[in-house]
């Protein structure tokens, strides 16, 4: 059991660094005068985050951001440059095989392509069936009655355990992905864009879908999404990233109520309102800069209207600008 004051999941300056390196032509192009040179992407920027046990967290930013990446690193898939991940208080890479396996088993992933996700090759028994077989959460004589139950509690008709992905729609493949998820009974699920590629109305059907199951199974998650305004019927608290780095955390309706950093500011700007009908909206100027090259300093300075000096030069610190709220930013709260 996880004492309610022990984070579930917590990263703790967590980096990853993508790095390419030239091959053979490319080191004897750079030898003939090329400007050709070794790429290296900072995707995650010494990012602290905790989710609590029974919280949904949304994180929310831009595409290329790296929250990705992140859920990523918290779920396993990806392992961090620099940095410690925590699971239950323990520290992942101190970890016995049976404890890491553990892990693996009770923070699962659902993906942002419902498309590309599940293998076109396989039926779907197969898809849900094949893990809760493997670490004996049920027998081969009772895997039908399992997948019935997984599938029903989805959303999926049982009667089409033994159809191949490509006959389902997007809305109903991305069940598939939920159903494979929950499938081994795990505690925390990292949701990556799980709603993105779906029509508006199925949008809301799977989130009400992943609200009914939080509600059922007291699941902890990491709702990952570029999109604000879907966070906001779902989470807890929200993370803002930008470029690789947390720049605000708070709990939603504080965020919303009243956003610190420039940021959240503008993200909250673009999202359609009815208490703002007759308002311009202005959208956010310029385009996120390139993580093969980012700017010194504060990564948004150049699209930030409040921009300063030392914003240009020195990288803000991470700040308590009130209880339970925190953003890396120079201006005063």
């Amino acid at each position: 059991m996880t004492d309610s004051k022990t984070p579930f999941i917590q990263c703790r300056d967590i980096s990853r660094v993508f790095e390419k390196k030239l091959d053979f032509a490319g080191k004897i192009a750079r030898r003939l005068g090329s400007n050709l040179r070794e790429e290296r992407v900072q995707a995650v920027d010494r990012v602290n985050l905790h989710v609590d046990p029974g919280e949904v967290v949304g994180l929310v930013g831009e595409s290329g951001c790296g929250k990705s990446t992140l859920g990523r690193i918290i779920s396993g898939i990806l392992p961090q440059s620099e940095g410690s991940l925590f699971y239950k208080g323990q520290d992942v890479a101190e970890m016995t095989p049976a404890q890491k396996l553990d892990y693996s088993i009770n923070v699962q992933m659902i993906f942002q392509d419902p498309f590309a996700s599940l293998n076109p090759r396989k039926r779907v028994r197969k898809i849900i069936g094949e893990a809760p077989l493997y670490h004996g959460l049920t027998t081969a004589r009772e895997l039908d009655d399992y997948l019935d139950h997984v599938m029903e509690q989805c959303g999926l008709d049982p009667g089409y355990k033994s159809r191949y992905p490509h006959q389902f729609s997007g809305g109903q493949r991305q069940r598939i992905g939920i159903a494979r998820a929950m499938a081994v009974k795990p505690e925390c699920l990292v949701c990556d864009e799980s709603v993105a590629a779906l029509d508006v109305s199925i949008q809301a059907q799977v989130l009400n879908l992943f609200m009914d199951l939080r509600e059922e199974y007291n699941l902890t998650c990491l709702f990952i999404s570029h999109d604000l305004g879907v966070v906001e019927h779902i989470s807890d608290r929200i993370s803002v990233m930008y470029l690789g780095r947390i720049v605000e955390s708070a709990p939603v309706d504080e965020l919303f109520e009243a956003p610190f950093h420039p940021y959240t500011q503008a993200l909250l700007n673009e999202i359609p309102r009815l208490d703002k009908r007759g308002v311009d909206f202005a959208p956010l100027l310029g385009e996120i800069p390139s993580p093969l090259d980012p700017p010194a300093g504060c990564h948004f300075h150049p699209r930030c209207p409040h921009v300063m000096d030392i914003c240009r030069q020195e990288v803000p610190r991470t700040r308590e600008i009130a209880p339970g709220r925190w953003a890396r930013c120079h201006l005063d709260g």
